[in-house]
């Protein structure tokens, strides 16, 4: 399958290369003519086309064309999808794979059905390591075009791997098999990028949980406890014990083990910890629903205090950011 591809940070090129190591052909375009070249040379051989825009990416796609943007959220995606709605035709497909906010999907669907073009909101999870691990979507759309785009989802998503299956799962009605495969249809444009939302919200807290946690451990050793309550723990050998049949055990705890290893202190971090929009959109969905979220809302205040003031937790929170996203301080990149 022919598909192009806008955006090639650090998601969006090994997306690229990772669909053509599946066999599908990619047209990829970067503002940054350098990037687009590097993309194009890691990909399998014959299968990446580079672009030098919109208009020319268009140009380069054959039949039924889709695009889909990896670009930050707001305006320059804007920007991209209302000048796509000008150069695609009937029955094309938009694919925003970025972090929307899902009311701006559900308006842009509305406005490129009126051109039949279509549009499908993908909300990707998977960091900087989906190259290899592949990444897990929640997209939203109609049936029949996420059904079309479903070889290109298909390649992107992880599989079962060796992940046990669920009990009771098997032979139930109501259960998309897709979903052990790492890919998810949520329901209609913009369902995708709401799960993703609430998906990146609970992970705040997550995250701030095992910041909270390192930071009570390592303040055990403080001069302001009597001597013989002081405790002087290893928080990397900590990190490593709960990695072994832990009911705390993640990826973020296998992350935050891998950067206690090297560098106990976390002196590498500042603890300046930016939020790049969902954990907000989530507590302002929560309160439209009247859903009390305060584990969410206390881990996003955390966060606005960081950047003023900084302690082991934040330097916590700034070393998984950096594992799974390659995100850097006081950016939301």
């Amino acid at each position: 399958m022919q598909i192009g591809i806008v955006g090639l940070g650090k998601m969006g090129g090994n997306i690229s290369i990772r669909l053509t190591r599946h066999g599908h052909d990619v047209v990829a375009y970067d503002r940054d003519s350098a990037v687009t070249a590097k993309v194009c040379e890691q990909a399998e051989a014959g299968r990446a086309t580079p672009a030098t825009g919109l208009k020319d990416m268009v140009g380069k796609l054959s039949g039924r064309k889709v695009i889909w943007l990896m670009l930050p959220a707001g305006e320059v995606t804007e920007q991209a999808v209302q000048e796509l709605g000008t150069l695609m035709g009937p029955g094309d497909i938009v694919i925003d794979g970025g972090n929307s906010f899902y009311k701006d999907d559900i308006r842009r669907a509305a406005e490129l059905v009126k051109k039949g073009i279509d549009y499908i909101d993908v909300g990707t999870s998977g960091g900087v390591w989906g190259l290899e691990r592949g990444y897990c979507m929640m997209y939203g759309g109609t049936k029949a075009a996420t059904d079309y785009i479903d070889p290109i989802l298909s390649a992107l998503a992880p599989g079962i791997g060796d992940i046990p299956r669920t009990p009771g799962r098997d032979g139930k009605d109501g259960f998309d098999p897709r979903a052990e495969q790492g890919y998810l249809h949520c329901g209609p444009a913009g369902s995708g990028h709401f799960v993703k939302m609430v998906h990146n919200g609970i992970e705040y807290g997550i995250m701030q949980a095992f910041a909270e946690g390192f930071d009570v451990m390592k303040s055990k050793n403080s001069p302001d406890l009597p001597e013989e309550q002081r405790f002087d723990l290893n928080m990397a050998d900590i990190a490593e014990v709960w990695r072994r049949g832990s009911v705390v055990s993640s990826w973020l705890l296998d992350l935050s083990a891998s950067a206690l290893a090297g560098n106990p202190d976390l002196s590498n971090y500042k603890g300046d910890v930016a939020d790049s929009g969902e954990g907000r959109w989530t507590i302002e969905a929560a309160i439209e629903e009247a859903v009390p979220v305060p584990v969410i809302t206390a881990s996003l205040f955390t966060r606005f205090r960081s950047r003023t003031g900084n302690n082991f937790a934040e330097k916590m929170l700034s070393a998984m950011r950096f594992g799974f996203g390659g995100h850097i301080e006081g950016t939301n990149n």
